[in-house]
């Protein structure tokens, strides 16, 4: 049973910054990747921001320079610090991890949150 919480959404003007955090919690040995997505109304969910367990990153074009994704994995957190946001940076954001659930696990498991709404608008 493993859970992500999302926080730190909210209402900001164009130009503004967020702070988006994740905590997981559960049956978690350890975790391999950490990613943002986000879904806009009648759009699809869109990978935004990766972080691999070695700390690599990865970040989609419409968010290079504005966005920063960063990992604590003693306390089993992911965080995206957004910069510089635009009206088209608006919606729900979601948390995601691969991780092992044992020291005996083969395969990673997928564990999403449930989302944390972000509207930029003046």
């Amino acid at each position: 049973q493993v859970q992500l919480v999302e926080s730190g959404g909210g209402l900001v003007q164009p130009g503004g910054s967020l702070r988006l955090s994740c905590a997981a919690s559960g049956s978690i040995v350890s975790i391999k990747d950490m990613g943002w997505y986000r879904q806009a109304p009648a759009k699809q969910r869109e990978l935004v921001a990766t972080i691999s367990s070695g700390g690599s990153t990865y970040y989609v074009d419409s968010v290079k320079g504005r966005f920063t994704i960063s990992r604590d994995n003693a306390k089993k957190m992911v965080y995206l610090q957004m910069n510089s946001l635009k009206p088209e940076d608006t919606a729900i954001y979601y948390c995601k991890i691969s991780y092992w659930r044992s020291s005996y696990s083969i395969n990673t498991l997928d564990a999403w949150g449930q989302g944390t709404l972000v509207t930029v608008s003046s």
